[in-house]
């Protein structure tokens, strides 16, 4: 869709009807984003048994699939800016559902490892840019519940998932699941079709056109913008760190926490997928009244204490669980170690300007995920012994996680709805 077409799209229709089109788009595309990622998870068991792989080589599926979302994602996000955000989402989208549609059709360990990489790079460069294009239309007051809300269609995919490896694993096998990965390309085409591009990005591109700017210098936008502004610099490093901790024990108890509770807990498949649709129940929650919080508190406390919390929480789950109370650990858990995204993106979308809003998020939320590749491969790595002691590292993760912005990040630093200048 180019800059006019989207121009009579927002003229043609009500601000709060385009808002809620753009919110339903974005939560399916993250709700498939969800869905693609978790799928691996479950399959992990199967994938190892079938072509004889060992726990480090299944560690390595996860990292994978972070080093192509991390990848995905800083190229995403400098697309966003070069391109637009609606045109790089239907790419983002079309790209993961192919990749990860491939991994069924694999026939060894290298093809699964290749064709995961693939699905990487579009679920990273979705993930970010999704949020981008949802926070430059939602208002500030209300910025973080929606985007909180938001971020829940990722646990939605979740529950999705679940659902369908527990019917489908047991008949059918691991790869009907990557089959179904095809059906977000019907999303793609619609967001293509009928999805605006936000006003502050068209603005942009006017002025650009304005003064008569190369595509060269757009593209240097990020690196001009960091080697000028001492502030964006700083913020641009911080959230780097912040990335990389929360990434890093998310991802690496993602990736492994249906195996620790089959393998570990000794929870058969069914009741396993009965626990973790109420983690991805409680997750949901857990990000819709954190980003609800947010907007009353503050995004900066919001966001440091539910990563404190997690952190400490982690431990109990580990050391504290019995047959009796397991169900009700993991609920609290889901609460809490979701509640840092229903607040993460609004908290980074408004610490950058307009003009490198897209570069920015993407750059440093996804160099968070080339730290945090190592996660599921340390968590395999310590599976010889327990990959309970390695959920306790996480907890590690997300106390750094929780420190960095409480001590050094300010909130609020640009409006998303705006072109504003640093």
């Amino acid at each position: 869709m180019n800059i006019k077409s989207a121009q009579q799209v927002m003229a043609g229709r009500s601000e709060r009807f385009v808002v809620i089109m753009i919110f339903i788009s974005c939560f399916l595309g993250m709700m498939a984003d969800g869905a693609d990622l978790i799928i691996l998870s479950f399959c992990l068991t199967k994938i190892k048994a079938e072509f004889g792989l060992t726990n480090i080589q299944i560690g390595g599926l996860g990292s994978v699939t972070l080093i192509g979302m991390a990848i995905g994602g800083i190229f995403g996000g400098w697309a966003a800016d070069r391109f637009g955000r609606v045109k790089t989402v239907v790419w983002s989208i079309t790209v993961f559902s192919i990749g990860t549609a491939a991994i069924g059709f694999s026939s060894n360990y290298e093809q699964i490892v290749f064709f995961r990489f693939i699905s990487g790079l579009g679920l990273g460069a979705e993930y970010v840019v999704c949020n981008t294009l949802m926070a430059e239309f939602v208002p500030t007051k209300w910025r973080t519940t929606v985007l909180g809300a938001l971020q829940s269609g990722w646990s939605v995919g979740y529950i999705v998932a679940t659902a369908l490896a527990a019917y489908l694993l047991p008949l059918y096998g691991w790869r009907w699941l990557f089959y179904l990965c095809l059906i977000p390309i019907v999303l793609a085409v619609f967001i293509r079709a009928f999805i605006p591009e936000p006003p502050g990005w068209l603005a942009l591109q006017r002025e650009k056109r304005a003064q008569g700017k190369s595509g060269w210098v757009q593209k240097r936008g990020l690196i001009k913008t960091m080697a000028e502004n001492p502030l964006q610099r700083r913020v641009l490093l911080l959230w780097i760190l912040t990335s990389c901790a929360l990434q890093f024990g998310y991802f690496g108890v993602n990736t492994w926490f249906p195996a620790y509770l089959e393998q570990e807990l000794a929870i058969d498949f069914r009741t396993l997928s009965g626990y973790m649709v109420g983690v991805y129940t409680a997750m949901i929650l857990g990000k819709v009244i954190a980003g609800w919080l947010a907007d009353y508190f503050g995004r900066r406390i919001v966001f440091s204490v539910s990563a404190v919390a997690t952190a400490f929480f982690l431990p109990v789950v580990v050391l504290y669980n019995t047959p009796d109370n397991i169900a009700y650990l993991l609920v609290i858990f889901g609460f809490l170690y979701g509640a840092p995204y229903g607040v993460n993106a609004t908290y980074m979308t408004e610490s950058f300007e307009t003009s490198i809003r897209g570069s920015a998020v993407g750059f440093a939320y996804n160099m968070g995920r080339v730290g945090a590749a190592a996660a599921p491969l340390l968590i395999g790595y310590l599976a010889s012994w327990s990959i309970g002691l390695g959920f306790l590292i996480m907890g590690g993760a997300y106390l750094l996680c929780g420190a960095i912005p409480a001590l050094f990040i300010k909130e609020k630093l640009y409006d998303p709805q705006s072109l504003q200048r640093g």
